[in-house]
């Protein structure tokens, strides 16, 4: 039965990586092979140069994803919040202000795979911090603050089972 329910949450992933848009699918396939270091993100990912330019900021500001997975455990109160908090958020501006994400959806689809099951506390705090940000266009702004839901902005409780469908890059002849 466990294999079962294993299986059914694999496919409601992969579901709702099929429900976002194609660019975000697009950016958050690029994300995670940035992340996960699979092949060179700009030989297969840049279509001009100032995507090539993106790719390598993006691949710069990726550097801090081990750390913070590492600092999550240590974040217990508002003493120990800013550093991790403070990161967190500058990271997410960085991926919102790209403008390939629409809403809050696909960024946690995309920020439970770059930091782990663990980071879903944080996430709605995160996302509209870094969404209220004036790095980000003030019609973008709303559009952003609006697509969070006010059960992914006040739950109670999260899920601590880890992500099992991490979206990759397939060649044309391959599909």
């Amino acid at each position: 039965m466990a294999r079962f329910d294993a299986s059914g949450m694999t496919i409601a992933e992969m579901r709702e990586f099929a429900s976002f848009t194609a660019g975000e699918q697009r950016y958050i396939r690029r994300s995670l092979d940035i992340a996960l270091e699979r092949g060179e993100a700009v030989e297969r990912w840049a279509r001009n140069a100032e995507e090539a330019a993106a790719i390598r900021r993006q691949t710069i500001m990726y550097r801090d994803l081990a750390d913070l997975r590492g600092m999550l455990p240590q974040v217990e109160d508002v003493e120990t919040l800013d550093p991790f908090m403070g990161r967190l958020v500058a990271l997410s501006a960085f991926d919102l202000a790209q403008e390939r994400l629409d809403g809050f959806s696909a960024y946690r689809f995309l920020y439970e795979r770059l930091l782990g099951a663990e980071v879903r506390p944080w996430l709605p705090s995160a996302f509209c911090g870094a969404a209220a940000l004036p790095v980000i266009r003030p019609t973008r702004r709303r559009e952003l603050l609006q697509s969070i839901s006010e059960a992914a902005a006040t739950a109670h409780g999260w899920s601590m089972r880890a992500p099992q469908f991490y979206p990759q890059f397939v060649e044309a002849e391959a599909a």
